[in-house]
């Protein structure tokens, strides 16, 4: 009896120890697909930075920028098989694998940040559903600037896009062409220049940020601030890497988080005010959408939301409804 109480006595003791040890200092790395000079990234290194001053250094967050330890299509899978706690991606990119996570790309159902932001509210409960699926759990959400139209003459009635060769890069893109009665054309990013210089695309629609960082001046005059969608970028964790925490450096790393999203969403606004004024410096001509334009840009938003809601199906009826009951 003697000879086995020792051992018995001693796993007492040292579990007590480790109970009332502190919990050991962690760091946890955090791939992101966009470079240091993009607010999203300076964004979540702000992030870091409080949750490392929240938790006295005892979490501290390891920020890889720009693809350098996965790349964009790899993030959410390192994630979810815990090969890194947390990361961020572009919410749209998972479309392919459930309609919902493509809400925010639709063309003219919310295009504004107060209708982005509305649009968020309706829609988070179900893409954080769908992610907890998988083992993720969200952590914060922040748009891009509005995709906005780049044209090479000016353009108020929808008549004056009709024919017009448009720069599609994805489906959806050249679903809003053909609605425009323009032809769509595959153009690549980086060849956007020389596709207008040669005359291969004649309108396309980009975020202000993309327009201004290419020198849209060079090679067009007009820009129209239609704001037609604003895509998020999200930021999720590993939640049983989360829910393994101490509780003090869970409530931190969610209340750097709300204070994350909040930030964001104020840089995104500065950076969409900052790009349209590079455009304006650059002799552009910036204007809003005419009302004729206006128009047929919501009969557009409502035809593409109805196409998008027969593969989103009831999930999706519910987050529009949702959106739409204010």
């Amino acid at each position: 009896m003697t000879i086995h109480a020792r051992p018995i006595l001693t796993g007492a003791v040292l579990a007590g120890a480790m109970a009332a040890a502190p919990a050991l200092a962690q760091n946890w790395d955090m791939p992101t697909p966009y470079g240091d000079g993009i607010f999203h990234t300076q964004n979540i290194y702000q992030f870091a930075e409080e949750v490392g001053a929240a938790t006295d250094g005892e979490l501290s967050i390891t920020v890889h920028s720009a693809n350098s330890l996965f790349g964009h299509a790899e993030i959410k899978d390192a994630v979810r098989q815990g090969l890194v706690p947390i990361g961020e991606i572009l919410l749209s990119r998972l479309a392919n694998e459930d309609p919902i996570f493509g809400i925010d790309s639709i063309p003219f159902l919310a295009a504004s940040y107060e209708d982005a932001e509305k649009l968020w509210e309706a829609s988070r409960p179900a893409v954080e559903a769908k992610l907890a699926e998988e083992g993720l759990t969200v952590l914060y959400a922040v748009p891009w600037p509005g995709q906005s139209l780049y044209l090479r003459q000016e353009v108020t009635d929808p008549a004056d896009m009709e024919g017009l060769s448009f720069r599609a890069y994805n489906v959806a893109t050249e679903r809003l062409a053909e609605l425009l009665g323009a032809t769509p054309t595959q153009v690549e990013e980086g060849d956007i220049p020389t596709a207008f210089s040669t005359g291969r695309v004649e309108a396309m629609i980009t975020s202000p940020s993309t327009g201004a960082n290419a020198q849209a001046w060079d090679f067009v005059s007009h820009y129209i601030d239609t704001q037609a969608w604003l895509p998020k970028n999200i930021v999720f964790v590993n939640t049983d890497m989360f829910e393994a925490l101490p509780e003090d450096r869970q409530a931190a790393i969610m209340e750097a988080a709300a204070e994350a999203e909040a930030r964001g969403w104020e840089m995104s606004m500065a950076e969409t005010e900052e790009k349209i004024g590079e455009l304006v410096e650059g002799g552009m001509e910036v204007s809003q959408p005419s009302e004729a334009l206006s128009a047929r840009l919501a009969e557009i938003g409502e035809i593409m939301t109805a196409e998008w809601l027969e593969e989103a199906g009831e999930d999706g009826q519910a987050v529009v409804d949702a959106y739409r009951a204010d």
